[in-house]
Order: C-alpha cells, then structure tokens, then sequence
C-alpha cells in the first residue's frame, strides 16, 4: 500500500514549509498517524516530530455539455501536514 499520494504544493504550505518547517502531503484514506510518519521519514529521511490530519468529503460538480446536464462527484481524500524537527528540510524539486 502506497501511503504518500504526493505533495501539498501551494503558496500557503510553502510560506509554512519555510516558516515552520510543516509539509502537507495528500495520504492514502486509511492510513494513521503512525504509518505517516513512518513513510515521510522512509521516504525523505528526515525526523517527524508531529502529524496532523485532515479528510475531506468530495463535492458534487455537474458540467452542461451538448447531449446535456453530466453529474458527477469528485474522490474523498485525506491530508497530512507533517511537522519536522528543528533544521531538517524536505526539497520537492530535488528529483525532477
């Protein structure tokens, strides 16, 4: 199982990244707080001091296309904001 869908990459979380050292990271549904911060530390090896998270319900959309009216929701996710130790960075555009 994949826990780490991929990065919260925004202005908000980049301000708080380089402010507060937090990181965001859109998470498997099932996942918990332990398995979270196992796999950022696996992954990025850093320290995880803290996790907080969030699950979010998808919103109903509906488009008007030429045959008609098409409806339709968007997928339940849930995010992780994942607090490191003092100093420690994670660099997202290290790999492209």
């Amino acid at each position: 199982m994949n826990i780490l869908r991929r990065p919260v990459v925004t202005e908000k979380m980049t301000a708080q990244s380089e402010k507060l050292g937090r990181y965001g990271f859109i998470v498997d549904v099932s996942a918990n707080k332990l398995q979270i911060k196992s796999a950022v530390e696996k992954m990025y090896s850093v320290t995880v001091e803290d996790v907080r998270t969030m699950r979010y319900s998808g919103k109903r959309k509906s488009r008007s296309t030429k045959s008609g009216v098409i409806a339709g929701r968007k997928n339940n996710f849930k995010k992780a904001i994942v607090q490191l130790k003092k100093g420690e960075t994670i660099d997202f555009y290290s790999s492209i």
